[in-house]
């Protein structure tokens, strides 16, 4: 493989909606304390350490500041990039490439993942590193044990990807699990640079052109808020991946959740030894004493200023509490 500089490409910028009350503008999930006593950003920064020589987190006014707070507590040097409003992911990646050498090889992953088996997850790291170095965009597809509702899906042949699909219903996932060929799209990209920003000049060239004035504008790493408000706001996803012809897929076994909804945390929690009821009830956020009568997989979210009681199998649910929230009383969500 080639001697190119490799970079882990943080990005920051989400809410959580589906965690309220757990997750807040102020504290937005990937800065909670309640996975293994680390937040999922620390554990992010952790898992490719030794992968990539340098470390880049793109992430917003709000939150730059406990992005900070983590980084500094383990004297971590990263380049830091902050926009100054939320203009998606095609957006961020490109702030991120064009703050590296044309040949750095980035890793871009979002900062809000549970991954687990590092060993699969090394060998995946590996062979998009190798593939993106010939100058291919790598996806990373995650090998799914069940028919997921609550994440996109890659259909492959080999290492080419055939299509991306957007979250299916329950009839479609199980179709999808049946056919063998899909994975569960995580997210998470590896390629050089120029390529990416090449591909997204040629795919998307309003992003590419605004985002650059943008990022010529930005001071210290601050991207200029009224150039942001020129760049179109649309995901990774559609500004390149669904349209590049460069893109190749790494299927993983290694463990995986986007931890999108109270549900998934639910379940890792389980797997990390956080006590149920017999009925499967669980309390987060309080040591007090608990009771559920007449309820069964019932999750309850105690926060100082709000409680949630949930039905597990509800969990998407949350998102339009959210929405409501913003609306009624928008207090609660800061």
């Amino acid at each position: 493989m080639e001697n190119n500089s490799i970079t882990h490409v943080i990005l920051t910028g989400g809410v959580g909606s589906r965690l309220w009350p757990l997750s807040r503008k102020s504290r937005p999930k990937q800065y909670l304390d309640i996975f293994d006593g680390k937040s999922l950003f620390e554990m992010t920064v952790d898992r490719n350490k030794d992968i990539a020589t340098k470390i880049m987190v793109v992430g917003n006014i709000d939150n730059c500041h406990l992005s900070k707070a983590i980084l500094a507590k383990t004297a971590t040097d990263y380049v830091d990039i902050i926009e100054s409003t939320p203009r998606n992911t095609a957006a961020a990646i490109a702030f991120a490439a064009f703050a590296s050498d044309d040949d750095a090889i980035l890793i871009v992953t979002p900062s809000d993942h549970i991954i687990g088996n590092m060993e699969s997850y090394e060998r995946a790291m590996g062979e998009a590193i190798d593939k993106a170095s010939k100058g291919c965009i790598v996806t990373f597809g995650i090998i799914p044990t069940k028919p997921e509702i609550g994440y996109g899906y890659i259909e492959r042949n080999g290492d080419d990807v055939v299509s991306f699909r957007e979250k299916p219903n329950q009839v479609t996932a199980a179709d999808f699990i049946a056919k063998g060929n899909f994975l569960w799209n995580s997210g998470m990209f590896c390629f050089k640079a120029s390529v990416f920003l090449e591909e997204l000049k040629l795919y998307a060239p309003k992003v590419y052109e605004k985002s650059k004035i943008a990022w010529e504008k930005s001071v210290a790493g601050v991207i200029d808020f009224e150039a942001s408000m020129q760049i179109p706001s649309i995901s990774v996803d559609y500004a390149v991946m669904e349209k590049s012809k460069k893109i190749k897929v790494v299927s993983s076994e290694f463990i995986w959740s986007d931890l999108g909804s109270f549900e998934s945390v639910y379940e890792y929690l389980v797997s990390i030894g956080h006590p149920v009821d017999k009925h499967r009830n669980m309390v987060i956020g309080t040591e007090k004493y608990t009771a559920f009568i007449g309820m069964k997989d019932t999750i309850f979210i105690y926060t100082d200023s709000a409680h949630l009681i949930l039905q597990k199998e509800f969990s998407q649910d949350v998102k339009s509490l959210y929405g409501t929230l913003e609306r009624e009383n928008p207090g609660l969500l800061e």
